[in-house]
């Protein structure tokens, strides 16, 4: 699913976020995938617990995020690095209010939700798209980061109550994926928005990834296969890694200038 829309993208710096191809949606599946498995690794792998465990990840997401917003383009493996980190912010901070502070995953659904909303709201106010083509200076940035953030979270929470509401993660991922394949079918035969359904999906390929990993690490007695969380983890790490190095990795800014963007 491309993400072609019109913005008030500046010609003279390009965007510092991959173009939005078949394998950016490949490496963001196995990214919410170790980002599950990962923090699964470090609060009960590891014991730190989810409080410990979230402030470690959401420090290493601030530095990559101050990393990637001083770099001058688009760096693969630092945009990925960043991706990963908050995934595992989002599975640790969503485990963390459900689990430490009794929020329960429905209503830090629906606060997340609420904040999501909100930041793609001021960001399109401001300035004037929430396309991808438009992530090139630091405020546009920190919208995009912000939205990733939350969306991420969100997805972790979402995963984790259908799961727990009785589907199992076997039949949540069945859901998610399901959802997923709506969202491509709006894109090749509706009108709607190309940003709007980048979000979309970027937010619904979180908790397909949050309950594929549950699969892959909870106990058998739980619906899982009961695999080693960090082995797990870096068989994921090294799938993305090679997925980095094999797939084509350009900057959504130069898919936008080779065609030039839908108006819709």
């Amino acid at each position: 699913m491309d993400n072609h829309e019109g913005g008030r993208a500046d010609g003279a710096h390009g965007s510092k976020v991959p173009a939005v191809t078949l394998g950016f949606w490949i490496i963001k599946i196995a990214a919410t995938t170790l980002g599950e498995t990962g923090g699964d690794t470090a609060s009960m792998s590891l014991g730190l617990g989810y409080a410990l465990g979230t402030v470690i990840f959401l420090s290493l997401l601030i530095v990559l995020v101050s990393m990637q917003i001083a770099a001058k383009k688009f760096h693969p493996f630092l945009y990925w690095a960043t991706i990963v980190a908050s995934t595992t912010v989002g599975t640790t901070l969503a485990d963390f209010a459900d689990r430490s502070l009794g929020i329960g995953y429905a209503g830090g659904s629906v606060i997340l939700l609420t904040g999501l909303l909100i930041v793609l709201a001021a960001w399109y106010r401001i300035e004037g798209s929430i396309a991808v083509e438009t992530v090139s200076e630091p405020r546009v940035e920190a919208f995009y980061w912000t939205a990733i953030t939350l969306s991420q979270t969100l997805g972790t929470a979402l995963g984790d109550w259908t799961a727990d509401s009785g589907l199992g993660y076997g039949g949540a991922a069945l859901v998610f994926g399901g959802l997923i394949l709506i969202v491509v079918l709006l894109y090749f035969r509706s009108n709607l928005s190309r940003a709007g359904l980048f979000w979309a999906a970027f937010i619904l390929t979180r908790p397909l990834g949050a309950t594929v990993g549950d699969f892959l690490d909870k106990p058998l007695d739980q619906g899982g296969l009961a695999l080693s969380r960090p082995i797990a983890s870096l068989v994921l790490g090294a799938f993305i890694v090679a997925c980095i190095l094999v797939l084509p990795q350009r900057s959504a800014e130069r898919v936008r200038t080779a065609a030039p963007p839908e108006t819709r």
